[in-house]
């Protein structure tokens, strides 16, 4: 293909949906190595069978599949430039994603509450995981939630529309990916025991 057939900013478009798919990419291949160290550490002895996760866990799992629609909702919203409904949607998956958040540290106190910990004498290698995939997913919904707000002040400024919609997609693209990254987690830490 030959890329001087591209104008300046379709050129600058691909590189950005490049640079988020190397990302993407560079997330999948960390959790598949956090993932692949907890089945191999299943086989330890002191790893604990059937562990129940905290409910909230399943709870935020609904929540953020949710938040995945309203942020459909939002863009498409704005591709039909309908502004104020496309900015109504950003702001129901900001508040969807701070609740996720939210029920994560509620799992966090409730594994606190029955004795188990990160680290320490009462710790425990399977809850260390637990702790370290749910911890580090959060970072990166944080991250996600830096991406809506700036996707969200870009609506409001009127810089997204039927003509112009690379940034929404690139954020939408990227909050679907950490929903469908939270969905395989929360199944895998389910069904490996």
């Amino acid at each position: 293909m030959d890329l001087t057939q591209f104008s300046e900013k379709e050129k600058h478009d691909r590189a950005k949906k490049m640079m988020l798919w190397f990302g993407i990419v560079s997330l999948i291949m960390g959790f598949a190595g956090w993932t692949s160290a907890y089945i191999v550490s299943s086989s330890r002895e002191d790893w604990i069978q059937g562990l129940e996760l905290p409910q909230s866990f399943y709870i935020s799992t609904a929540i953020i599949i949710l938040s995945s629609f309203t942020y459909i909702i939002a863009k498409k919203a704005s591709e039909n430039d309908k502004s104020k409904q496309a900015t109504m949607w950003l702001l129901v998956t900001l508040v969807l994603g701070v609740i996720f958040i939210v029920l994560q540290f509620f799992g966090f106190q409730e594994m606190l509450g029955n004795g188990y910990y990160f680290t320490g004498p009462t710790s425990n290698i399977k809850m260390s995981y637990v702790f370290l995939i749910a911890a580090v997913h959060i970072v990166h919904v944080v991250a996600g939630l830096i991406s809506l707000l700036v996707v969200l002040y870009n609506q409001m400024k009127g810089k997204y529309s039927s003509k112009e919609s690379l940034g929404i997609s690139l954020g939408a693209t990227f909050w679907h990916f950490l929903d469908l990254l939270w969905v395989y987690l929360i199944l895998f830490m389910t069904f490996v025991k």
